[in-house]
């Protein structure tokens, strides 16, 4: 009930300084540009007044420029002085970084909410691998050095074919 009537009472000023600011408006507006009365005036009073309203407009168009020019001028002044202020807060130094070891059910609970409980054994997924498998691959420690000249040049092409092909009866 509070909240709302603090929101009625916000509007109601919101709209009062609406209000305000036309009225204002309206206020100057009659003040530096007073209605035009061009009902009965000669050619020549009607080319006088647009040549007075026309200076008017260029004293206006110098003034905005002006303006316009002293905003820039600040808008730079401003990030200038933010760049100086971040130089002078000097470089944020990163703490050390302690490692952590969490669990893999820890890091599922995390990211999956208490309420599921979710126990997970990785090593049960492994692959598991023999170790005689491995020895059975015979392993050739042969010198590259050896074999350069015999196969340099179409003959060596030839018999890595050969080779690769297997033995044929």
């Amino acid at each position: 009930m509070l909240k709302s009537l603090l929101v009625a009472k916000a509007k109601e000023e919101l709209d009062q300084e609406v209000l305000d600011k036309e009225q204002e408006k309206q206020g100057y507006l009659s003040e530096k540009a007073p209605p035009l009365q061009i009902q009965g005036m000669s050619f020549a009073e009607l080319q006088e007044l647009c040549q007075e309203l026309h200076g008017k407009i260029d004293v206006v168009d110098e003034e905005r420029y002006d303006i316009e020019a002293k905003v820039l001028l600040n808008k730079r002044e401003i990030k200038d002085l933010n760049i100086k202020v971040l130089d002078l807060r000097g470089k944020f130094k990163r703490p050390t970084l302690r490692r952590v070891r969490v669990s893999a059910d820890a890091i599922l609970r995390s990211l999956l909410g208490s309420k599921h409980k979710v126990s997970m054994d990785l090593r049960a997924n492994l692959k598991s691998v023999k170790k005689e498998d491995t020895e059975k691959r015979p392993v050739e420690d042969s010198d590259w050095r050896k074999n350069v000249e015999a196969m340099s040049g179409m003959e060596g092409r030839k018999k890595m074919f050969d080779a690769a092909k297997g033995p044929t009866q």
